[in-house]
């Protein structure tokens, strides 16, 4: 409730909130004004009307909070703000941005960018209907992604595979399908939390499956395993590490073991990779392979698509026969199976890695985890020499740096690259980041010792320009940001 205001006398152009709010126009006075009548030609009125009443009431309550410093706005000054608030409402959220942090799978960003045949593909999908379920040849209804399946089993070497909107997803349905019920044996060492209060324990419980840990924190044998199965145990797991590596005093049980004990047992394996990898990507560690995984003679393994396959957001799921089409056949699968444009820009994906000749170009993420140190320092002198005819007082710099691989994967992978700095007088990293984050078009930084750092590495060809154009207009002054109070 707000508060009462009574008149203490105060004169016009005094701070008394009473005196104030009288000079405050009414909407009605607002909605009459010449410039109103223009707006209500590119917006509905009864949108223009109401932020009109929104910019008042913010600026009524900040008087009576006694937050409000400046001169009371008349009719043209509160349409200006309310023109303001209309365009900012009408920009798409989902933007292109340029990726100058470091992080090449960045969350925020949408983690893999789309290789380019992916990207044409999903236009052409958009442009009008396209084949989901529906075979061409024979005419007859067909399951949505078999495609994708056939292409994840040439593969991997996988029986068979299905696909869910992503691997959380994948995750929980292969142990609600496996293991609802009955026990899991999983490592202590392995209870991962991948973000987003995703944890591996909380994810049995919602399955419906049993917990049961073995070994401790860092160290697990195959004995521990062993020990704990009993006439309850529906599954032995494996769930890779992505986001973290255990190191030093410190051992694990490798999946063809577990996948021996298993079959003595007649118990199947899963392994939850996380992230997952079709090829390996020189000078990033040993991340394991989903090939290899399926050697191994696991019956189910699930990974992301969006992440080191470089594809769109997806859970992939392949193993034997047996277990997929169980898994297909479960009522939570129609709840998790993936859309349209997923099937589409996966199968777009998929398809560039039937050629190991040129798939490390094709997809992005690979292109910029291999890139080469020279190549990075050579594009990095360039901009930065560009970057120096902009204005005089720009500050530029191109220094060593380090990029990371992001989203879960990778965790103690440092790649060298080359950042370039920039400072401007009068202006701090944090002023010239903000203009930077809020241009057109907006380019994400890092900001380290008072100076913004654009990392080269996770700048994909031809964004040199974008970043000329975005660091311009920040110079220029930068897009208006929005004053409070």
């Amino acid at each position: 409730m707000s508060p009462v205001l009574t008149d203490t006398g105060a004169e016009p152009g005094s701070r008394d909130p009473k005196v104030l709010l009288r000079q405050l126009p009414a909407v009605d006075e607002v909605a009459r004004d010449s410039s109103a009548r223009d707006m209500v030609v590119r917006w509905p009125r009864e949108r223009v009307v109401s932020e009109i009443r929104q910019t008042l009431g913010d600026i009524r309550d900040s008087i009576i909070a006694g937050q409000f410093t400046r001169p009371v706005p008349d009719a043209s000054s509160v349409l200006n703000q309310v023109r303001s608030r209309l365009e900012s409402q009408d920009q798409s959220h989902h933007v292109r941005v340029v990726n100058g942090t470091g992080v090449i799978l960045h969350t925020g960003l949408g983690r893999a960018v789309l290789a380019p045949r992916a990207r044409m593909a999903l236009a052409d999908a958009m442009a009008g209907y396209s084949l989901v379920e529906l075979d061409r040849h024979s005419g007859e209804r067909n399951q949505r992604e078999t495609v994708v399946a056939e292409l994840l089993c040439a593969l991997t070497g996988a029986e068979a595979a299905t696909v869910v909107n992503n691997n959380a997803a994948a995750t929980m349905i292969a142990l609600a399908v496996l293991a609802t019920g009955r026990e899991v044996i999983v490592s202590r060492g392995q209870l991962v939390e991948i973000g987003g209060s995703f944890r591996i324990p909380d994810v049995m419980r919602q399955s419906g499956a049993v917990l049961q840990e073995v070994g401790c924190t860092n160290k697990v044998h195959l004995s521990d395993y062993e020990q704990a199965i009993c006439d309850e145990t529906a599954l032995l797991m494996r769930v890779h590490t992505s986001n973290y590596r255990v190191v030093g005093f410190a051992e694990d049980v490798a999946l063809s073991k577990l996948v021996e004990l298993g079959r003595q047992r007649g118990i199947p394996v899963m392994d939850d990779l996380g992230s997952g990898c079709l090829v390996a990507v020189a000078g990033v560690g040993d991340e394991p392979l989903v090939a290899a995984s399926i050697e191994a003679g696991a019956d189910v393994v699930t990974f992301s698509g969006d992440k080191l396959l470089g594809g769109p957001q997806a859970g992939l799921i392949v193993g034997t026969r047996a277990s997929v089409e169980a898994i297909r056949g479960h009522p939570l699968y129609r709840a998790m199976r993936p859309g349209k444009l997923t099937l589409v820009a996966l199968e777009a994906t998929l398809r560039l890695y039937r050629d190991s000749r040129t798939v490390r170009q094709e997809i992005p993420v690979l292109a910029q985890l291999e890139e080469n140190l020279e190549v990075i320092e050579k594009r990095a002198a360039q901009l930065a020499g560009r970057l120096l005819q902009l204005a005089e007082g720009l500050e530029v710099e191109v220094l060593p740096g380090v990029s990371q691989v992001g989203g879960g994967a990778l965790p103690t992978e440092r790649l060298p690259t080359r950042v370039i700095s920039l400072a401007l007088a009068g202006l701090s990293a944090e002023q010239l980041g903000a203009r930077l984050r809020q241009g057109e078009p907006p380019v994400l930084t890092r900001i380290h010792d008072q100076k913004v750092l654009i990392d080269v590495r996770t700048l994909l060809l031809g964004e040199e320009e974008l970043v000329l154009l975005a660091v311009e207009g920040a110079l220029a002054g930068g897009r208006a940001v929005k004053e409070t109070g």
